[in-house]
């Protein structure tokens, strides 16, 4: 059975990266959360889904920090609000978590701005002292190294100060980018590392280096890319739709081939994100009752447990621990 992995935490019930969503999810009894991280102005790792922050947390209500406004070019996309890097960690843990889609999620609004903004340190300590792992999803290397900071580094000299640096039975480490998982090797640290697939595009870090000749994730799960992948990682995260591997009326007949084929070459495959409402689903799969309302979710999470997946990201772990098991 596939590893459940709390995504966020449980943010099906919970607003992200809040401790009690991280704290839901341990004791849904799933076997690993994933924290996002993103550094502070004095380079600590704070964990959120994104560095703009302003939908995320109350930082839009806070007079004082108006004046932090400002627009941003991340990954080649013009972002407009309030960004991690600048705040010191000692501002950003004033903030109070909130609801990413509250329109889809109100339930989990209900419990905005209740939550300090964590950082990564007090989720190692969550998960080591629930018993779970943690699958550690570093963001924006590239865009953070013109800033000035070496994610590389600073995931290793936390996972070090934290002792979890030798946690290969506890801890992975993933990147939509390849090069700071390269550099996270070349640095000696013994965690797997997993490359994460994007259903279309390229990986930022390489279009930077390589211009229009960067690999795109799409030559990632062709049989060349994933030789050259098994020899650079451990394993590889695709967005759930690849895995599926839908027609072009939506209907899945069953998993894609290069799941197979990873596995064959000792790559563990992992896929993301399992989310029960409609908007999540395949057309498929819809039901009634609109956006939020949950669809046949069980039928399309039916093709990922045939797949035979290393691992499965869930918004709802008791769903998740329920429908593929947990080897806690």
């Amino acid at each position: 059975m596939p590893l459940v992995i709390g995504h966020r935490g449980a943010p099906g019930y919970l607003p992200e990266h809040s401790r009690s969503s991280y704290q839901l999810a341990i004791s849904a009894g799933v076997d690993a959360v994933e924290p996002d991280v993103v550094p502070s102005r004095d380079g600590v790792l704070v964990v959120r889904h994104e560095n703009e922050i302003g939908s995320t947390t109350d930082v839009a209500t806070r007079p004082e920090l108006a004046d932090r406004r400002t627009s941003k070019v991340v990954d080649g996309e013009l972002l407009t609000g309030w960004f991690t890097e600048d705040f010191t960690w000692d501002e950003l843990r004033t903030l109070r978590c909130r609801e990413r889609i509250p329109a889809l999620r109100p339930d989990s609004a209900a419990h905005d701005d209740t939550q300090p903004v964590l950082r990564l340190r007090e989720v190692l300590d969550l998960a080591r002292a629930g018993g779970a792992g943690v699958v550690l999803e570093v963001k924006h290397a590239a865009s953070f190294a013109r800033l000035g900071f070496d994610m590389a580094e600073l995931v290793d000299a936390e996972l070090r100060a934290a002792g979890w640096a030798d946690a290969a039975d506890a801890l992975v480490i993933e990147s939509f980018e390849p090069l700071v998982l390269a550099r996270l090797r070349d640095r000696g640290i013994r965690i797997p590392l997993v490359q994460l697939v994007d259903s279309e595009g390229t990986p930022w870090d390489l279009r930077e280096r390589d211009g229009a000749g960067a690999a795109t994730y799409a030559s990632m799960l062709t049989p060349s890319g994933l030789d050259a992948l098994a020899a650079e990682v451990d394993g590889i995260s695709p967005d759930k739709r690849l895995v599926l591997a839908p027609d072009e009326r939506g209907a899945v007949r069953s998993p894609a081939p290069f799941v197979r084929a990873a596995q064959e070459r000792g790559l563990r495959v992992f896929t993301w994100t399992c989310r029960p409402e409609n908007a999540f689903l395949l057309p498929t799969h819809r039901g009634p009752g609109g956006e939020a309302a949950f669809g046949d979710w069980r039928r399309e999470w039916a093709v990922l447990r045939e797949a035979g997946l290393d691992g499965v990201f869930v918004d709802h772990p008791d769903l998740g621990v329920e429908f593929f098991g947990s080897t806690r």
